[in-house]
């Protein structure tokens, strides 16, 4: 079953270092069989009020790989470059 990550950069605390995290975070994503479906771009807020800064999409075969992906070590060694910066991210499994 298909498992998507959706991911919102909001406030960034500290340009440099968020730039190296975006840099390197592909690299973590494709070790577990992930990749990013939308990194950023427009977007249009048809319903709600929901207006995210950064929005991303990621894609994984399973949710399994998504979580051993976000609790890998290789993904933890660069969560600290975006100490903070704030990012919501959640995961949607489906067909």
């Amino acid at each position: 079953m298909t498992a998507l990550l959706i991911g919102n950069v909001g406030l960034i605390g500290d340009e440099q270092r968020m730039a190296e995290y975006r840099a390197r975070v592909l690299h973590t994503l494709e070790l577990y069989d992930g990749g990013f479906m939308i990194r950023g771009g427009e977007f249009e807020t048809l319903e709600g009020e929901w207006t995210p800064t950064h929005l991303s999409v990621m894609v994984f075969p399973t949710g399994v790989h998504a979580r051993r992906w976000y609790a890998s070590p290789e993904y933890r060694a660069i969560v600290p470059l975006r100490e903070g910066t704030h990012m919501d991210l959640i995961l949607v499994e489906g067909e």
